[in-house]
């Protein structure tokens, strides 16, 4: 082949040579029998590939790559073809069908594509991956996409598909590629600007994501980070700071971020995703737009979005000044800015759950391909297959069950000119729980939801009825998982603060719970009752059973501190629901930006 026939083949488009297979309902990669050429796209790297061999000549083998295969007579075998990419057998004297012509689905024929859940700095997207053998190497070409680099211990070490999923989402202000001279700060190394925890729930029915404002006022712990001769440093942490500075300053890695939401939230992240200004602009793009809507004209000189009052659909440029613009919605701080993206990202969900996105591999393989460059993702989720297992689970998610919200935040009070902004230790606490307990911000409907409403009213009435004093409570306390001396703790606060006199330290409980419980003997409820307002016990720790005997050879209730256990005075009871002063919106409903 020549080089003009060269440049022709390597400027297909990959997208055009999949094609859905009627006989299977999965995409395959098919190639012209003139063009024997690699089926993985981009730039080619000479180190990754074998030398030629002895003798090759022209100008493949000039340029460091192999020499183009010699062109066989067509064939029905593979075997007999080995410069073609096997497909479905057709028979002699039926034409094929053009490469981007779609086949009728097959009655009751599924397809087996894959989908991937990508989430970026300020934007999202599902990306197909076809599950034939023939997309190998494509999908190793998508793997050699990815950056990664190491959590530092700060995460758990990777999602698991059995329990609920925590990643942490980082936008950064980092400039990098063309036409990003207007935004953040040019002498930048990138710092936290867009933060979104996101949670999944066990059962996958349910989703949070929290933003947390680059301006609040946090502690950033030491952090303990990889160099890239292998050694480890440990960056010294800085109190009452601003929570973006948790990356970039002071050669801050995202393990550093991991490590400060921790600090903030009580949430240990499974995973991270890095991503800057560009992944706005090729995610967008990728997808043929998202539409948007306007309550009132927009012209903001700053981030450079000029739009009218109503919907439009933006792309690229566009849409990364509208991820962008806050002095032109709203009460023009960061707060404000976090609501449009919010929106934004609503919408995009919106958009990759349609047909028309989800229906078109030559999207699906293009969001594929801009994701994949997009992210700077932890060492745990270096390739397209696992980055593939965690889409899955997050593709489990509805819409409706998927909630944003932004931590609770308000003025701070130490400035006269607001700058910052402070946690709302009215409501912060209860969102921060709410999501550790797997606490769902939206009512979801549950298959076994008569059953579980009967365990729950069965749990709360054992709360309801007489109480006994203080003083006529006998209980023994054991550490049945929390912190050691949490037993110990606990009686002294008991006794001191609440008057629970009659109560004992019984040490380490036989085996360890997850969760608190109280037991005791059904002529002891109004004792439970009493100790359970004191504790903030729920009607499920309650467990009437049988007493035991203490020292005086008198009934005694046993209270077992589990693995839930917070401290003596804080309450174990989880709040179900988000308080009314929270602002949350949900993906599926269609806002407009104010």
């Amino acid at each position: 082949m020549d080089a003009q026939g060269r440049g022709r083949a390597e400027n297909i488009d990959p997208a055009d040579q999949w094609v859905l297979n009627p006989d299977t309902g999965e995409y395959e990669l098919r190639l012209s029998p003139s063009a024997p050429q690699s089926a993985v796209p981009g730039p080619r790297r000479a180190a990754s590939r074998a030398p030629a061999p002895a003798g090759a000549g022209g100008q493949g083998a000039a340029r460091g790559r192999p020499a183009a295969p010699q062109r066989e007579p067509e064939s029905d075998s593979p075997e007999e073809a080995p410069g073609r990419v096997p497909g479905p057998r057709r028979r002699r004297g039926v034409p094929e069908e053009p490469p981007n012509r779609r086949g009728r689905r097959p009655a009751k024929k599924k397809s087996k594509a894959k989908k991937i859940l990508l989430w970026t700095g300020g934007t999202m997207a599902f990306v197909l991956v076809g599950t034939a053998g023939a997309a190998y190497l494509y999908l190793q070409h998508l793997n050699d996409n990815i950056t990664s680099v190491s959590d530092d211990g700060a995460s758990t070490g990777g999602f698991s598909k059995d329990k609920a999923i925590n990643l942490l989402v980082i936008g950064t202000d980092k400039r990098t590629g063309s036409g990003n001279k207007g935004y953040g700060d040019s002498g930048s190394v990138g710092h936290a600007d867009t933060t979104i925890l996101l949670h999944v729930s066990k059962d996958r029915t349910n989703a949070t994501a929290l933003s947390i404002p680059r301006d609040l006022i946090v502690d950033v712990p030491d952090c303990q980070t990889e160099q890239e001769d292998g050694s480890t440093k440990v960056i010294a942490g800085s109190d009452g700071v601003r929570f973006n500075t948790s990356l970039g300053q002071d050669e801050r890695t995202p393990s550093c971020t991991v490590r400060t939401v921790t600090e903030l939230t009580g949430i240990q992240a499974d995973n991270f995703m890095v991503a800057d200004f560009n992944a706005v602009k090729t995610l967008t793009s990728a997808v043929g737009g998202v539409e948007v809507c306007l309550a009132k004209d927009i012209d903001d000189p700053d981030s450079h979005l000029k739009l009218s009052k109503g919907t439009h659909t933006i792309e690229g440029e566009q849409a990364l000044a509208f991820v962008r613009t806050r002095h032109s919605v709203g009460f023009g701080g960061d707060l404000s800015r976090i609501e449009i993206q919010q929106q934004f990202l609503s919408a995009l969900m919106r958009k990759l759950k349609s047909n028309d996105t989800l229906s078109s591999p030559s999207k699906m393989l293009k969001l594929a391909e801009a994701g994949t460059k997009a992210l700077t993702v932890d060492s745990q989720l270096d390739s397209i297959g696992k980055l593939k297992d965690l889409g899955l689970e997050l593709g489990k998610l509805n819409i409706k069950n998927l909630t944003f919200t932004t931590v609770p935040v308000v003025d701070n009070p130490a400035e006269k000119v607001k700058a910052t902004v402070v946690l709302d230790e009215s409501t912060a606490p209860t969102v921060f729980q709410m999501m550790q307990d797997d606490v769902s911000f939206t009512e979801v409907k549950e298959k076994a939801k008569a059953s579980k409403d009967a365990a729950a009213a069965e749990a709360a009435a054992r709360l309801k009825g007489t109480k006994s004093a203080a003083s006529e409570i006998r209980v023994q306390v054991m550490n049945g998982g929390a912190p050691a001396g949490s037993a110990q703790e606990t009686l002294s606060w008991l006794q001191n603060d609440e008057g629970v006199t009659k109560s004992e330290n019984a040490g380490n409980a036989p085996a360890e719970l997850s969760k608190t419980t109280l037991e005791y003997d059904p002529d002891q409820a109004d004792q439970a009752r009493k100790l359970a307002d004191i504790m903030g016990l729920p009607g499920t720790a309650l467990k009437p059973g049988k007493s035991v005997e203490n020292a005086q050879g008198l009934p005694t209730m046993t209270l077992t501190l589990g693995k839930d256990f917070k401290g003596a005075g804080v309450s174990l009871t989880a709040a179900t629901k988000v308080p009314d002063t929270v602002q949350k919106s949900t993906a599926d409903k269609v806002q407009c930006a104010k």
